[in-house]
């Protein structure tokens, strides 16, 4: 990838350059089908033709893109909306700019022939999860619904190796599966699993993928120009989705085109916000009242100052 993966180290030591033109881009992952937006508005000269120069940044430690935006380091990071919540809570000078998957993905995972028909039947049950706090709390608003509690199940740690502990018999059941990839890595494996969707057993919908900016410059001129052209890349992945995958995977085709990639750009595209600028302020509110509800965060700050909305 070499044109997606800088050295890290070297970006904090060299900061960037001039934002009105170049603009540095800290993914949250390695490249997929979720950045299909990305992608496609640099494949296609959408930045260019805005008179901005992007580089994309696989981090070595996906926490870190958020803090560094925060830092100066880095013009935009690419996380989630429940992240941003507690980041704000905690000071950080962040705020959502865009967002590119306005729809959970994290989903609760079983073996679709296995024994856990319903969430109720987690009772005694190992789960296995990668990141604690807020995966506890999907879990914890899930098993609420069914008069169940996290101490009636055991969490297993497996650092990020969600459909691997599943398949292996591991762990009963993951929390923290995108359901646009686990669940086709599952079939891949001739192994298909159940999924159980937050959403609908009690948590409150979210954005599950958004840009930020640091608060000082979210009003600057490259944010603008940088979500117009994402939505013009919106635009041609729904008019011309094909033609988009094949732009897509040939970015990097050692990476990128496999069976894998192919069936999550699949279940990804439906799920892509046609405008990325837009946002709804009051379902961020209710978020954070159920984010302070379940104590992850003390108090959340007003949404206006984290959440950049489209002028009027």
């Amino acid at each position: 990838m070499k044109h997606l993966i800088p050295a890290l180290a070297l970006l904090v030591a060299s900061g960037t350059t001039s934002a009105s033109e170049r603009v540095t881009v800290l993914l949250d992952w390695f490249v997929n089908p979720d950045h299909a937006q990305l992608i496609l508005a640099r494949e296609l000269g959408f930045f260019a033709d805005a008179g901005l120069e992007v580089e994309l940044v696989e981090p070595a430690d996906p926490s870190l893109p958020p803090k560094m935006v925060a830092a100066g380091k880095a013009d935009i990071a690419v996380t989630y909306q429940p992240q941003l919540h507690v980041q704000v809570a905690e000071g950080l000078p962040l705020s959502r700019i865009a967002t590119l998957v306005p729809t959970p993905l994290n989903s609760l995972v079983v073996l679709e022939d296995g024994p856990i028909k319903s969430v109720a039947d987690l009772q005694g049950r190992k789960i296995g999860y990668s990141v604690g706090g807020f995966e506890d709390a999907l879990l914890g608003t899930m098993l609420d619904k069914y008069d169940l509690t996290l101490a009636d199940v055991e969490l297993v740690n497996v650092n990020f190796s969600l459909s691997p502990s599943l398949l292996t018999g591991q762990v009963d059941a993951v929390i923290g599966a995108f359901r646009n990839f686990e669940l086709n890595q599952m079939d891949i494996e001739g192994r298909p699993g159940r999924a159980f969707y937050p959403e609908e057993e009690g948590v409150p919908v979210y954005d599950e993928l958004i840009l930020v900016a640091a608060n000082a410059r979210r009003e600057d001129a490259f944010v603008a120009a940088f979500v117009g052209a994402l939505e013009r890349a919106t635009t041609y992945l729904i008019n011309h989705p094909d033609k988009a995958w094949t732009l897509f995977k040939e970015s990097n085709p050692e990476a990128l085109d496999n069976e894998l990639n192919r069936l999550a750009w699949r279940d990804t595209l439906p799920r892509l916000a046609l405008r990325p600028a837009a946002v709804d302020v009051g379902r961020y509110e209710a978020f954070a009242d159920y984010m302070q509800g379940r104590g992850l965060i003390d108090e959340s700050p007003p949404v206006d100052s984290y959440v950049l909305a489209p002028r009027k």
